[in-house]
């Protein structure tokens, strides 16, 4: 087996160069001590024995290659992370996206649809669902099927439920899912309003206009210029005096789109105010 520090920084530089030549997949701009990390984890999870071997496999085996963009675009998230961003969105932001006739989210990365559905249950709570769409995108098609299936583990539920009542839920968090032996359902009237389609942020453009766009902890993989790409397709896709949430890690404060956001109290949400 591989030995976890054995691959070479210019051995990352030829299989990122090569799978962007052969399928298009753009990962240049992703940090490299992240893409180098992951791809030593493919490794040993995979047991191949030189990198050669790797990158053999990745570039000759379509079915392999989803396997890969799989684990090293792979976004670990949960329901209601991090419960006080959840609460400044019930609070504070929901009630101004109330005024609109219809309510157009964007889940960029939106990975298993966590947040998706944590998103559609907030809207719930607010009255607002009927008149929102919330479009979740994925750049790892494999993800999004999962999202599409709604099913989730049970030994989750804990976690989630307590995220839950924190981020001020109104319910009984097991209201909005029916368990069955080591897994849970979540309700299909929470799929009503999801969009879900693949999408890379890396080289695909603006496709609609919306008032709210979350796109957590993905930002922190990417360089800083790759970031501004990002940020100019998000400021594009979104309207004025709309709302883009990132991360607890990500900022827009190096951006140069900063200058026409002001951030919401102490969370990682910015309001678009053009200055124009």
């Amino acid at each position: 087996m591989l030995e976890p520090s054995i691959i070479k920084d210019e051995e990352i530089e030829y299989l990122i160069r090569d799978v962007y030549d052969r399928y298009g997949y753009d990962f240049s701009g992703y940090s490299r001590a992240s893409f180098k990390r992951r791809v030593n984890r493919i490794c040993l999870l995979d047991r191949f024995t030189s990198f050669a071997e790797l990158r053999y496999k990745v570039m000759n085996d379509t079915e392999y290659l989803k396997r890969f963009v799989e684990e090293v675009t792979v976004n670990v998230t949960e329901m209601f992370r991090d419960p006080s961003f959840f609460k400044t969105l019930r609070d504070h932001i929901l009630p101004q996206l109330g005024t609109y006739p219809l309510i157009r989210v964007w889940i960029a990365g939106c990975s298993t649809g966590e947040e998706a559905y944590s998103i559609a249950i907030l809207l719930k709570e607010a009255g607002l669902y009927s008149k929102s769409l919330i479009y979740g995108t994925d750049l790892n098609p494999a993800v999004l099927e999962t999202a599409r299936a709604g099913i989730f583990p049970l030994q989750q539920m804990k976690l989630y439920s307590e995220n839950y009542m924190l981020s001020g839920g109104l319910k009984d968090f097991s209201d909005y899912y029916t368990a069955n032996y080591d897994s849970v359902r979540f309700d299909k009237s929470l799929q009503e309003k999801l969009i879900l389609s693949t999408h890379n942020l890396v080289s695909d453009s603006s496709f609609n206009s919306f008032q709210l766009i979350v796109c957590r902890n993905v930002l922190i993989y990417f360089d800083r210029e790759l970031q501004e790409r990002v940020f100019r397709l998000f400021d594009d896709s979104l309207e004025n005096l709309g709302f883009l949430a990132l991360g607890a890690k990500e900022t827009l404060r190096f951006s140069a789109i900063d200058k026409n956001y002001h951030q919401v109290e102490d969370q990682k949400i910015w309001k678009k105010i053009d200055h124009h």
